[in-house]
């Protein structure tokens, strides 16, 4: 009845969501080959925003490690995909990005794609240009796994297909236009809309798999699994946002790592 994830941590069929609160670059709780998808929106710094709502953050920023990506690929499963949510590209970034999918080709990640996510009516003044989007970065952990149904091959007695094909479950559009979350509508700094992860589920994830957002924020992912019929994990270590996701998604209690 129990499927154990890491140290102490199991879920079970009737359980949708886990929330942790501790450091997301710290996976050492979870077990390898364990996760079907992350998802996640870490805290960098984009030192060109002038205007939007990362600048002065309130919130630790990092960058990324070699040693995140390794960890990501060891708790991940074989061709399922990471998304990493992204600055659009600057003069003052674009090394970083870079370098971001360096490190990810070389702990075993495939680049798959990226989809620019349009913020709807929402401008930010950066000074020399006004931004509107940021970037779901797409890998798969080597090839990616079968998703879509292929409806060439395999069909059953009745017509229905019975194999899947590889890659993602239908062909990705060209943008997510989601208009963004206003900012007195916010649980935490730089949220997301769950409607922008709903859409995203669908694509690269079947229903009941496991979803990881290391950097949970606002709780928009889980929101977005539990209305699409995915479990998450959750794991934040700011405490005014673990009360916000507590509320939000009507979780009982917190695991502490």
């Amino acid at each position: 009845k129990f499927k154990k994830l890491g140290r102490n941590l199991y879920i079970n069929k009737d359980v949708e969501c886990v929330l942790i609160e501790g450091n997301g670059r710290d996976l050492s709780i979870i077990e390898d080959k364990s996760i079907d998808c992350i998802i996640t929106d870490h805290p960098w710094q984009d030192k060109a925003n002038k205007g939007g709502n990362r600048n002065f953050a309130k919130y630790d920023c990092f960058e990324y490690t070699i040693e995140d990506f390794q960890e990501k690929a060891r708790v991940l499963k074989d061709g399922s995909f990471l998304v990493e949510v992204l600055p659009n590209e600057s003069e003052t970034n674009f090394d970083y990005l870079y370098h971001i999918k360096k490190m990810a080709q070389d702990s075993g990640f495939k680049y798959y794609c990226k989809i620019p996510w349009v913020k709807g009516t929402f401008k930010s003044n950066t000074g020399r240009v006004v931004k509107n989007r940021e970037d779901l970065m797409i890998f798969s952990k080597g090839k990616p796994r079968a998703l879509k149904w292929n409806k060439q091959r395999g069909l059953d007695e009745n017509g229905n297909p019975t194999k899947r094909m590889s890659g993602t479950n239908g062909m990705l559009p060209a943008e997510f236009n989601i208009q963004s979350v206003s900012r007195k509508n916010q649980i935490a700094q730089s949220e997301k809309p769950s409607l922008l992860f709903e859409q995203l589920l669908q694509f690269i994830t079947l229903e009941n798999e496991i979803v990881l957002d290391q950097f949970a924020g606002s709780g928009s992912v889980g929101e977005a699994c539990l209305k699409t019929n995915r479990k998450c994990i959750l794991i934040e270590k700011a405490k005014e946002c673990i009360a916000g996701i507590k509320a939000r998604l009507k979780l009982k209690e917190v695991l502490n790592a």
